[in-house]
């Protein structure tokens, strides 16, 4: 039986976008769960590389690197894994909409965190403590 420590790692990226006193959230095609935007990390890219291309990808906007900025990074236990998700805000062009990969995006108070999984929870937590998030 693997340690906490062992515990394989799920290393993501997340975009944090909030307006009115709510945060974007998407609902990934065949899943009934919401998640905060972004995804994994593939190979060596960085984590602004890496939140880049997931947002094209799912949302079809483009994210304006010089806009980025780092909110927290939040850790998970999960069955067999932790997940670690390296949260930030950014300003974007484009018109978000869903793309093959996301069935439904939504905007969530507070009230919505138990839609959400466990990691994104944590953020709900933070936001709503500093007065960004709705309750």
């Amino acid at each position: 039986m693997r340690t906490e420590r062992e515990q394989r790692l799920i290393d993501t990226v997340a975009w944090v976008r909030i307006e009115d006193g709510k945060i974007l959230c998407a609902r990934p095609r065949g899943k009934d769960v919401f998640y905060i935007p972004g995804g994994k990390r593939e190979g060596a890219e960085t984590d602004l590389q890496t939140l880049v291309r997931e947002i094209r990808e799912e949302l079809t906007v483009e994210i304006a690197p010089e806009t980025v900025a780092h909110v927290g990074t939040y850790e998970a236990l999960i069955p067999g894994a932790v997940v670690r998700m390296a949260c930030y805000t950014a300003e974007y062009s484009g018109a978000l909409a869903v793309s093959s990969e996301i069935e439904e995006i939504a905007w969530f108070t507070f009230a919505d965190r138990p839609h959400v999984p466990p990691v994104d929870q944590l953020l709900f937590d933070d936001l709503v403590a500093e007065g960004l998030l709705a309750r």
